[in-house]
């Protein structure tokens, strides 16, 4: 067979070739083209790299002789399509972009790309828009308005700020005196699975049914000491006054048995408070444990201000995220992950300080000038 455009690869291009079809993400055709290529190479007929490829014969021609008329980046590499004209003018795309930050028409509860496409016609001049074309704008300028998210704004007070500038004192101490435990918890829900799931295989992913079983609710709390890799975390089914002044007794008697005081860092729940010792111990057993301990509290929706949390997000991500069904094995695999997190050495490495939040945060500080021109008035 008389073959118009003969590939012959050099040596550095047929190791290149090589490379890439043996792995890493080269893209589909580009690692077609280069096995394409090594065939060709060896002499193959056009019809024989396409049924050993599954490939049309005029790919492999038109991979043949783009190799020979402009070398090897020529053949593997796609050249620049030019696409067609765009619809929206940068007056339609700003105009598009107002639409979405308004409110949606009445009795809708926000924009979708259907809204939008027809609003856009009756707004500009065009006969019809799709809504492929409205998604490419938005997503263009990162807008997505069928997202929404949830945040808690805190009122920033003088108590806000005290309590912070606090916490932030604990954690830059260079040589604290004492320690330092950052205390939370967080609910975890028992789930048990309907039917047994299928296990991953050869070119399928694992499947599980959508259904599942409740079992109940457990309490996970997390000790997290601010200056040194030490972490701790105690299962129990509840979490009431008595769990927590169990847990205040775990950090006097077993974590720091040394320490003449520990300082315990904790947000405002309803159980965090020195009365739930007297309810769960004697009054003598309660006061011994107190003396040991100084609680200070992060400030009303400043939780971003407890390591704990930090602690809790990395627990949740590389432990809990699955179906657990029950206490037993929820035990047995927050202690394993305990293990592995200890091994590790990690620690929280807080870099934010007083001074850093005075002028970040400037504008969330009193504004104590105006204060004193409305006390003068």
């Amino acid at each position: 067979m008389n073959i118009k455009y003969i590939v012959e690869l050099t040596d550095d291009e047929r190791n290149r070739l090589v490379e890439l079809t043996r792995g890493g993400k080269p893209g589909a055709r580009k690692m077609r083209r280069a096995q394409i290529l090594l065939l060709a190479a060896k002499g193959a007929t056009d019809a024989e790299i396409a049924r050993a490829l599954s490939a049309g014969t005029s790919t492999v021609f038109r991979t043949r002789r783009r190799f020979v008329e402009g070398g090897l980046d020529h053949a593997l590499n796609e050249a620049q399509r030019t696409g067609g004209m765009r619809k929206f003018s940068v007056n339609n795309v700003a105009l598009l972009i107002a639409t979405v930050c308004s409110s949606p028409p009445e009795g809708r509860a926000r924009w979708t790309l259907d809204l939008l496409a027809d609003e856009m016609v009756r707004l500009t001049e065009h006969e019809s828009v799709s809504r492929s074309t409205v998604g490419r704008r938005l997503a263009e300028n990162g807008l997505k308005p069928w997202q929404k998210r949830m945040w808690c704004i805190p009122r920033v007070t003088a108590e806000y700020v005290a309590r912070m500038e606090n916490l932030l004192d604990l954690y830059t101490e260079e040589t604290p005196e004492t320690p330092v435990v950052c205390f939370d918890e967080t609910p975890v829900q028992l789930i048990g699975e309907t039917r047994k799931p299928l296990p991953a295989k050869l070119g399928e992913t694992a499947i599980y049914d959508y259904e599942y079983r409740r079992n109940g609710t457990a309490n996970i709390f997390v000790f997290v000491d601010a200056h040194r890799s030490w972490r701790h975390v105690k299962v129990t089914r509840r979490r009431t006054n008595i769990d927590f002044a169990e847990c205040m007794r775990d950090i006097v008697d077993l974590h720091y048995p040394h320490a003449p005081i520990i300082r315990v860092v904790m947000d405002n729940l309803s159980t965090h408070h020195a009365g739930s010792l007297y309810e769960a111990f004697p009054p003598a057993e309660a006061r011994r444990v107190l003396r040991r301990l100084q609680f200070h509290f992060t400030p009303k929706h400043g939780s971003w201000l407890n390591m704990a949390e930090i602690e809790i997000g990395v627990l949740s991500s590389q432990c809990l995220a699955r179906r657990i069904p029950d206490f037993e094995i929820l035990v047995r695999e927050t202690a394993a992950w305990l293990r592995l997190r200890k091994d590790s050495g990690a620690r929280i490495n807080w870099m934010f300080n007083v001074d850093h939040a005075r002028k970040k945060l400037v504008k969330a500080y009193p504004d104590h000038e105006t204060e004193r021109l409305k006390r003068a008035a």
